[in-house]
């Protein structure tokens, strides 16, 4: 069998990305990284850090320490470290939409990508809220965004949205689509058999049986009985203050929290520099470094590439768990 091929992609020039690929070519993996963005960038980032890098050709097999397969997706404009430029927002886009290209018609087995800078990429023109979403609109699926370390998975039914919009949001359509997207990926990209899910509440201590919110009772409970009666092994609706406990995880497979912040900060903390983020439900795995761009670091030598190298391990291994299930 073939070495499980990754897609590469830095993300936003003038931040991280960059020279945290550039690292990633001087370490081995169990599989074949092939970067997918600018060239005179990737240079510039390994002079910055004082590393050397040489590029070769995506296809080549056997590469060198600091070499770094390369499919060249070029900038419009040369940036400064920490200084985003709003040209570049169509070819960062572009890097990140070549490189979906490459994994649906099978080129690679999975994405691993950098931080990208929302706001440039909105100044240059271009309504974007992040590449989750424009992933899942490229591929014309539903996803789930799930953030993981060694120690714990979260997904969240909601992602970026104001705090007073997220009840609104949380109807029984969305949660069993979400639901659904988060137990096929773990069985299928986790290989897990029969996932057990725990469901947070949306309100503090789970309503407290209606007196502090009727969304549990109304919306998420008789949902979770619905989908109980399908098959799926599902705990709560949980208050989300006492789920993240040790003795309630150990049986656990992955949290759904409600919105974004009611989730990720434990996460964070339990690991941050180990945690990665995931698409769950695009057609391939993608998974995505857990930080922003740090443009106060790019250029430094100083930026930390754990969560990079988690991602490369957890794309790889996802990758070659789709294959064992093809």
């Amino acid at each position: 069998m073939r070495p499980v091929r990754l897609a590469l992609v830095p993300g936003e020039p003038a931040g991280v990305g960059p020279e945290l690929c550039v690292r990633a070519a001087w370490r081995a993996w169990d599989c074949e990284l092939v970067a997918v963005g600018d060239r005179p960038t990737l240079q510039r980032a390994a002079d910055a850090i004082g590393l050397s890098i040489a590029f070769t050709d995506a296809q080549a097999a056997d590469v060198a320490p600091g070499t770094l397969r390369l499919i060249e997706r070029p900038h419009a404009a040369a940036t400064a470290f920490g200084t985003p430029d709003p040209r570049n927002a169509h070819s960062v886009l572009d890097g990140l939409l070549h490189a979906a290209a490459c994994c649906r018609d099978g080129r690679f087995d999975g994405m691993v990508t950098g931080p990208v800078h929302k706001a440039a990429i909105n100044a240059g023109g271009v309504p974007y809220t992040g590449t989750t979403e424009l992933l899942a609109h490229d591929a014309g699926c539903d996803v789930v965004m799930m953030l993981a370390n060694p120690t714990l998975r979260v997904a969240l039914a909601t992602t970026h949205l104001p705090l007073r919009d997220v009840p609104d949001a949380i109807t029984a359509p969305l949660l069993e689509r979400v639901i659904d997207i988060l137990d096929a990926a773990l069985r299928s990209d986790f290989g897990i058999a029969a996932p057990r899910i725990a469901v947070l509440g949306l309100n503090p201590h789970a309503g407290e049986a209606g007196h502090l919110g009727l969304e549990e009772i109304e919306t998420i409970t008789p949902l979770l009985e619905r989908l109980r009666a399908r098959g799926l092994l599902l705990e709560g609706p949980l208050p989300a203050d006492t789920a993240f406990l040790p003795a309630r995880l150990a049986n656990v497979d992955a949290v759904l929290a409600m919105y974004h912040d009611q989730g990720l900060p434990v996460l964070k903390y339990a690991g941050f520099e180990s945690a990665v983020n995931l698409t769950l439900g695009l057609p391939y795995p993608r998974v995505a470094v857990d930080h922003g761009t740090a443009l106060e670091l790019a250029g430094s030598g100083r930026a930390d590439p754990s969560s990079l190298f988690a991602a490369i391990d957890q794309c790889a291994a996802l990758g070659r768990n789709r294959r064992r299930a093809a």
